[in-house]
């Protein structure tokens, strides 16, 4: 075997076991403890983050950020991932710290120059738009291990109420409309509820608190169930104009019933602690959704004219 295929070998087969002895490595290989250590410490040189343990056992052991062996792209599996990280350049912060932008330059450093002029001539002509919202990166990168080690974390959340702190164990993170999202389980309230990421003033892994394993299984794809919670009928009647409005609303859309003339109606149920959530939702739409019913739904819309004219009154 050549050294650098041997190299190459080495560092998938350490990569995989994070800890290791050169004994164990020689074996593996057929190769002699000197052979091995010498390939060691020319990995090390190379910038594979090999570190050695003192002390009785000893042995070898990676940093945390390891490297990855070479991978091969096609010219189209490099430019889809050149533009799934280009795609995150306007959200304000990411979970990843620096990796995304390291990750891109690396992309388009090692590209051929005909793909990269093609490239060049899409900047600013292929944007994957987002609202620029202000957010901590640490509190994000936080969020993210907590998810990947299963941890609980300590927030500071800031909310209508002022200031408190929460226990919380993370079930993923997801971004929309710019700002990221955390769904966890709140040991406070003993519930799933969801987190604004740039409404936690600071998080912290806390390792004292042992993580539910039923949170552990969960993921964004696993929707809060409200069937047990009382529930109540919503009832809507739309314009033609309306109807274009709700109809690409996946909460609304599935339920619309059109009539010959483009107009429409809705009929849904909710739980009724989200009534208010989905009435402050419809108050965008204006005179094009009118709410029918519950008659609460009707009575909260009605306060919320009042007290937009009363606003305006001098």
């Amino acid at each position: 075997m050549q050294k650098s295929q041997r190299l190459i070998q080495l560092m998938m087969r350490i990569n995989a076991k994070r800890s290791f002895t050169v004994r164990e490595l020689a074996d593996e290989f057929g190769l002699s403890t000197r052979t091995i250590t010498r390939d060691l410490q020319e990995l090390s040189e190379l910038g594979v983050p090999v570190y050695s343990i003192q002390g009785r056992g000893g042995g070898y052991k990676l940093l945390q950020e390891r490297l990855l062996p070479p991978i091969s792209f096609t010219e189209n599996e490099a430019l889809a991932m050149f533009f799934a990280c280009q795609s995150m350049d306007y959200f304000s912060s990411l979970p990843f710290g620096e990796g995304a932008d390291a990750a891109l330059h690396k992309f388009y450093h090692y590209l051929p120059a005909d793909v990269r002029e093609q490239i060049d001539r899409l900047k600013s002509r292929v944007m994957f738009w987002s609202p620029y919202r202000s957010m901590s990166a640490e509190v994000l990168q936080t969020l993210l291990q907590a998810i990947m080690i299963r941890s609980v974390v300590t927030i500071q959340y800031k909310s209508s109420r002022g200031v408190s702190e929460r226990n919380i164990q993370p079930i993923g993170l997801y971004a929309s409309s710019g700002y990221w999202y955390c769904p966890a389980y709140c040991f406070t309230r003993e519930d799933i509820r969801q987190f604004r990421a740039d409404r936690i003033l600071s998080a912290e892994l806390n390792g004292t608190v042992p993580c539910r394993s039923d949170i552990s299984q969960k993921t964004l794809l696993d929707k809060p169930n409200k069937d047990d919670l009382e529930q109540t009928t919503l009832e809507l009647e739309m314009t033609k104009k309306g109807v274009w409005l709700l109809e690409s609303n996946p909460r609304f859309g599935p339920f619309i019933r059109r009539n010959e003339d483009g107009s429409g109606a809705l009929t849904m149920e909710i739980a009724v602690q989200d009534l208010n959530f989905y009435v402050d939702m419809i108050w965008q739409w204006g005179d094009e959704v009118k709410i029918v019913g519950p008659a609460e739904a009707k009575a909260y819309m009605h306060q919320k004219i009042e007290d937009m004219r009363l606003l305006y009154v001098r």
